[in-house]
């Protein structure tokens, strides 16, 4: 396939590198059948910056989003300013899809870090992308139904081992891990409000994950040291929603 290149609001990029259509293809979907519609939808792509809503709980969602650039976050605030973070949402995964006429947003969807964004390529102008957005919010739910389990189930230092893990997987999906390492700028704050812990209590169980030799985490950098010995160790199994998957990991070329 020819070496695409579309302007985004970093600049020109390889549309083959961008995580969306790795993620798409690792998803079950053809590179060459949503290509030419992702380069469309990236040329509109546009910035937000951090801290931003995307979407506001009990709002009507505007518009569908697919996120290109940058981390945000599905949260929960509640009226004494506690928050509880939902779910993370990283480069390939999509924002307010929802088939119902008038949307209105169960969650507020804030950009955790910088991040680019655009509209999706509808399934009108590429079919083949119904298929792939249905197995997208079957992973959705799959990681808030994961969610449910890690707060309600396991304890702390599970929980943190089990959403860096769970963060590991699906930046391998779009290709941003390199290896068992990923980037994760995500504060232990973040990550307490995520985890139903204190920022005290994270930090303390990320130490003792570096003494357990599970982990290195410098400079936003996690390297996890054996991601399959520390999958088997808390009982975690990735998410598996379809056929589609399955397809795609048996024909994905290993590094």
């Amino acid at each position: 396939m020819p070496r695409n290149t579309a302007h985004i609001a970093d600049g020109r990029y390889d549309l083959a590198e961008e995580p969306a259509l790795v993620r798409f293809a690792a998803l079950g979907l053809d590179g060459a059948a949503a290509a030419t519609g992702l380069a469309d939808a990236v040329a509109r792509a546009y910035p937000v910056r951090a801290r931003r809503e995307l979407t506001s709980e009990g709002r009507a969602i505007a518009e569908p989003r697919l996120l290109l650039r940058g981390w945000a976050a599905r949260v929960r605030l509640l009226p004494d300013g506690r928050r509880q973070f939902m779910s993370f949402l990283v480069p390939g995964d999509l924002i307010g899809m929802n088939a119902q006429p008038q949307p209105l947003a169960a969650a507020t969807v804030i950009a955790v870090t910088d991040v680019v964004a655009c509209r999706p390529p509808s399934i009108d102008d590429a079919p083949a992308l119904a298929d792939t957005y249905a197995v997208s919010a079957a992973l959705d739910e799959a990681y808030l139904l994961a969610q449910i389990t890690r707060l309600g189930r396991l304890n702390a230092q599970e929980r943190i081992a089990d959403l860096l893990l769970e963060l590991h997987e699906r930046l391998t999906l779009n290709g941003m891990a390199q290896g068992d390492a990923f980037e994760l700028p995500l504060t232990q704050e973040v990550l307490a409000d995520a985890l139903g812990l204190t920022s005290v209590h994270v930090n303390r169980m990320v130490q003792q994950a570096r003494r357990d030799g599970d982990l290195q985490w410098k400079g936003g950098r996690v390297t996890l040291t054996d991601p399959v010995a520390l999958a088997r160790k808390i009982g975690r199994i990735p998410p598996r929603v379809s056929a589609m998957q399955e397809a795609a990991a048996a024909v994905t070329p290993t590094a």
